[in-house]
């Protein structure tokens, strides 16, 4: 558990709070030095944890649950400046939230949480590339002529994609809450037969 991969994603879930409060006092390049350095650990922690074969349980939760962090804490601290609006916030985070409910579903069916589906990956990636895009702009203004439309065209397209795998995750929860019980071997219809 204690595992350097483990550790390095502890030190950016430890981050996020330091990035926030740099965001919201719009200290962008100090909050965008942060996300440099956590954009690395995440690289690092996973290529760690192949290479070494310490891929744990632990760090399959901590590194989605840090992509989160960081996503609510750009969204929340541009917002807070009315850089992005509170809408974008609330698409973002209101689909997290139905992941949640499907999650909680998923449990009490007896499953754990689904694969991660590629959508949700390239979801994550559009605004994960879209948000720091936008700090760019803000950090550096000779940049924002270009930073800006780029990282808004990410962070739509983004947001509509995350929306699209969340629909995909509630189908497949649907399709496995719906598939025949198994008990010791034989399925349900042969107990009731």
């Amino acid at each position: 558990m204690l595992t350097l991969p483990n550790v390095l994603s502890f030190l950016r879930l430890l981050l996020v709070p330091v990035f926030l409060v740099l965001l919201a006092q719009g200290a962008d390049a100090w909050a965008l030095v942060i996300l440099s350095i956590s954009s690395f650990t995440d690289w690092l922690d996973g290529f760690l944890a192949r290479r070494w074969h310490q891929i744990t349980r632990l760090g399959q939760l901590l590194d989605p649950a840090a992509d989160r962090l960081y996503i609510f804490a750009a969204l929340i601290g541009l917002a807070w400046r009315d850089l992005v609006p509170w809408w974008i916030v609330l698409v973002v985070v209101g689909r997290d939230v139905f992941l949640l409910v499907l999650g909680v579903i998923l449990a009490n069916f007896g499953f754990g949480p689904l694969p991660v589906h590629q959508l949700g990956k390239v979801a994550t990636f559009c605004l994960f590339y879209a948000l720091p895009m936008i700090m760019l702009g803000q950090a550096f203004p000779q940049l924002e002529w270009w930073s800006q439309p780029v990282g808004w065209a990410f962070a739509i397209w983004g947001a509509f994609v995350y929306w699209w795998a969340g629909i995909i995750y509630a189908i497949e929860t649907m399709r496995v809450i719906r598939l025949p019980r198994v008990f010791e071997g034989v399925s349900s219809d042969t107990l009731e037969g």
